[in-house]
């Protein structure tokens, strides 16, 4: 692997890290707009867990596709794929 190729593998790969903070960011603040919201009119009923609970789980997976299966948990599969679809294009 070259120069350039590390370094775009390198940048996608902060350009992931960094749309998964973007996300959490954006989780954080609204979600804390929501609970205002609903503590203020309706204070009997805590709906904006629901809306966590479901964005939650969408963060959890967007979490685990950037820093789990993207580090070597399900990503062995991925390289060798590639390596297999160039070796047949090479000897095409």
């Amino acid at each position: 692997m070259d120069e350039k190729e590390k370094y775009r593998k390198a940048k996608e790969r902060v350009e992931e890290i960094k749309s998964f903070y973007s996300h959490l960011f954006a989780y954080i603040i609204v979600i804390i707009i929501l609970m205002a919201v609903n503590i203020f009119i309706t204070p009997g009923f805590y709906w904006f867990l629901i809306v966590a609970g479901g964005w939650g789980f969408g963060l959890f997976w967007h979490a685990m596709g950037v820093f789990v299966f993207s580090n070597g948990f399900g990503a062995g599969w991925e390289k060798r794929k590639i390596k297999e679809i160039i070796e047949k294009k090479s000897n095409d």
